[in-house]
Formats: C-alpha cells, sequence, structure tokens
C-alpha cells in the first residue's frame, strides 16, 4: 500500500476519527477528538511519526465526526473539505450538542476551503481519493475511496451488518439505501470499508448479507 491507515476512537459517541499517510504527509477524516486528552494523542502521533498534516475531509458534518475540527484548524492551520449539502448538517451542529447535553462542543468559524464533488479525485502528496456522493444519513455525505489501495473511508453509511441512522434531519431510508445499493456496492467486492463507528468490513461481505437489502 502507498498510504497507511491509522485508526482513532474518539468521543462519547466512540466514532472513529481515521488518519491516512504517505510516510511524510497525512489527512485527517472526521476529527471526533474532543477532549485534550484525545487531541494530545492525535498531535503527538503526527509528532512522533515525522508526520506533515495536509487537509481535513470531512465525510459528513454531524456533531461527532467534527468535534476535534476548531482544534486542528488552530493547531496545524488546515483547511478543510465538505461536500456542499452537508454545510446545513454542520451548522445544526451545535443545537444537536445542546440537545445531547455535550456543553464542550465548539463550533468553527472558518468556511472550507471548497466544497467536494461527486466524481472528482482529489490528491495530497502521494495519496488520492474519489469523491462520491452517497446522502441518505446526511444530506451531503459523502465517502472517499482509494482504488490503488483498495479501501474506503465510508463515515456513516455502511456498518459491519447495519447502516447509518436515517431519522436524523436530512436523513432518508430511501436514499441511504439507493446510495448502498447503487454506489458503495459498485465498488469492488474486496474493498475495506473504514467505518465511522465499529470496526471495518468489506464491500462483498455486505452486499452478501447486509439488511439494507430487505430494508
Amino acid at each position: 500500500m502507498e498510504s497507511s491507515i491509522v485508526k482513532f476512537t474518539f468521543n462519547a459517541f466512540q466514532e472513529n476519527t481515521f488518519l491516512v499517510h504517505d510516510g511524510e504527509n497525512c489527512i485527517i477524516f472526521d476529527p471526533g477528538c474532543a477532549m485534550k486528552e484525545e487531541q494530545d494523542h492525535l498531535v503527538n502521533y503526527i509528532s512522533e511519526n515525522g508526520l506533515k498534516p495536509l487537509a481535513i475531509l470531512l465525510t459528513h458534518g454531524h456533531l461527532d465526526h467534527i468535534m476535534g475540527l476548531p482544534f486542528l484548524i488552530r493547531e496545524y492551520d488546515l483547511d478543510y473539505y465538505i461536500h456542499e449539502e452537508d454545510i446545513v448538517t454542520m451548522k445544526y451542529s451545535p443545537t444537536a450538542a445542546q440537545l445531547y447535553g455535550i456543553r464542550e462542543f465548539e463550533a468553527t468559524d472558518k468556511e472550507p476551503i471548497r466544497y467536494l464533488t461527486d466524481g472528482e479525485t482529489i490528491e495530497f502528496g502521494k495519496m488520492k481519493f474519489k469523491v462520491l456522493f452517497t446522502p441518505g444519513h446526511a444530506p451531503g455525505h459523502v465517502v472517499f475511496y482509494n482504488e490503488k489501495d483498495g479501501y474506503v473511508v465510508n463515515g456513516d453509511v455502511l456498518f459491519q451488518g447495519s447502516y447509518g441512522r436515517y431519522d436524523l434531519p436530512g436523513g432518508s431510508l430511501t436514499v441511504l439505501k439507493k446510495s448502498i445499493t447503487e454506489v458503495m456496492f459498485n465498488l469492488p467486492e474486496e474493498t475495506i470499508v473504514l467505518c465511522g463507528h465499529g470496526g471495518e468490513t468489506t464491500i462483498g461481505r455486505e452486499k452478501a448479507s447486509n439488511p439494507i437489502i430487505r430494508a
């Protein structure tokens, strides 16, 4: 593999933050590091391995996936990328945090450097990802597919034997099922699915048994 993947599980929602690096540069996906100990853990890993952070990529804007966004923007002066349709999700996150009783949530006032578009390819260092639009869990949800190394940073679309919630603002079971069956299930069956919660799975395993097929 030209890129290496490191998983960190952060915050009360047990959200998976992924750091992908090429030995020199790194990208941070869905930074959920909410507490100082979590932030220190991520920063120490980056420092100890001599990595240079280049960008933050967001699959979507739910609060558990963006809790560390303001911190990392300040720490590394980073830009972040998100799909335009999910700005509404980000803007709702402070309200969601209040509903969950999360007082330490901090929103960022920095705008994304630009919006992600379906089908585009983005490159950072030796790392290359194709952006695929996968709404249903959130209106502007995207996944990041690394074809060369055979994995997809999937956020909250697919899980091991399950699928993302669709009962949150902007969610839809019909739309989510279409994203899974028409986008995700078109990836090669051996593709490793890096999930926003829990362990990884493969496209082939979920095509064979995921309950979304019967939903």
